[in-house]
């Protein structure tokens, strides 16, 4: 694979380099395409099936349906269930997914958790399941090539950004990068949440900086300030997802000074649901 290119965008007067792994494919981008390199790599005879769960505004669950639609696997996706209103969107990433051939399964809010534990036992060596977001041990692989890139790339930095869900993407890429710190904030969840999530993984290294954001943020949920950040990005040339990275541009102009290369985690595909979202809400 040919390395994602390097650009560069000025925001409050800072300049920031742009690893832009948002250009890898249309779905399958960004840090989701690094989790799942183990299993675009995999011969397809290896599984017939593939299983995961989590949100509906989940940019991986796109992202594995692409994978899926590539490599010939049926993919089952559970997640809590939702309104008709949202079932019926013909945009958005959970659209998307489906109209590439995910089945989705909603399961009562109050069976949800007990389900997704059983997911597990119910599993032969034909069916492979990813935890939700990606989040797999077999994911250091990709963000290992990712690791290589930099390196080869040499970027004028000594620090990388990446926000987090689950934290895989920013856990090991810190581990294999041990000579750069990286910043993370976290977006579902809290510090503690995340810390949780990512030590599941491995022991996380002193280089792995994580930031605090400012307030409570509820995830994908329409903030004012959250779209002013996107804006920003938009028109200084590039655009970022709604969801994951404004937390992680508030924190990086906010609780940073020092020159930062941000890892684009790709996740646009999303944005005009997102739009919608905050249009209904009278913030658009």
């Amino acid at each position: 694979m040919t390395p994602t290119p390097i650009s560069s965008i000025v925001l409050e007067g800072r300049e920031f380099p742009i690893k832009r792994d948002d250009l890898v494919d249309k779905y399958l981008t960004g840090n989701k395409f690094r989790k799942l390199y183990p299993l675009l790599i995999t011969p397809k005879s290896t599984f017939n099936k593939i299983i995961s769960y989590g949100g509906t505004q989940s940019n991986a669950m796109l992202s594995i349906s692409a994978m899926c639609k590539q490599k010939g696997w049926e993919y089952i996706y559970y997640s809590k269930e939702i309104s008709k209103t949202q079932e019926e969107l013909n945009t958005g990433n959970l659209y998307l997914a489906k109209k590439l051939g995910m089945k989705h399964i909603q399961i009562p809010h109050n069976k949800y958790r007990d389900t997704i534990n059983e997911l597990q036992f119910n599993l032969d060596k034909k069916i492979f399941l990813i935890d939700q977001g990606g989040a797999i041990v077999d994911a250091k692989d990709g963000l290992d090539v990712l690791a290589r890139e930099i390196r080869e790339q040499n970027p004028d930095v000594k620090a990388l950004a990446t926000p987090s869900g689950t934290g895989t993407t920013a856990l090991f890429l810190a581990l294999a990068l041990p000579e750069y710190e990286v910043y993370t904030t976290p977006c579902v969840g809290d510090v503690h949440y995340l810390k949780e999530q990512m030590s599941a993984l491995a022991n996380i290294p002193d280089n792995l900086v994580i930031l605090k954001p400012k307030k409570k943020y509820h995830f994908a949920k329409p903030y004012p300030n959250f779209l002013d950040i996107y804006k920003k990005t938009l028109s200084s040339g590039i655009e970022f997802d709604m969801v994951y990275s404004p937390g992680m541009w508030e924190c990086l102009l906010e609780q940073t000074d020092e020159k930062i290369m941000y890892i684009h985690s790709g996740g646009v595909s999303g944005n005009e649901s997102m739009l919608k979202r905050y249009k209904r809400c009278h913030l658009l």
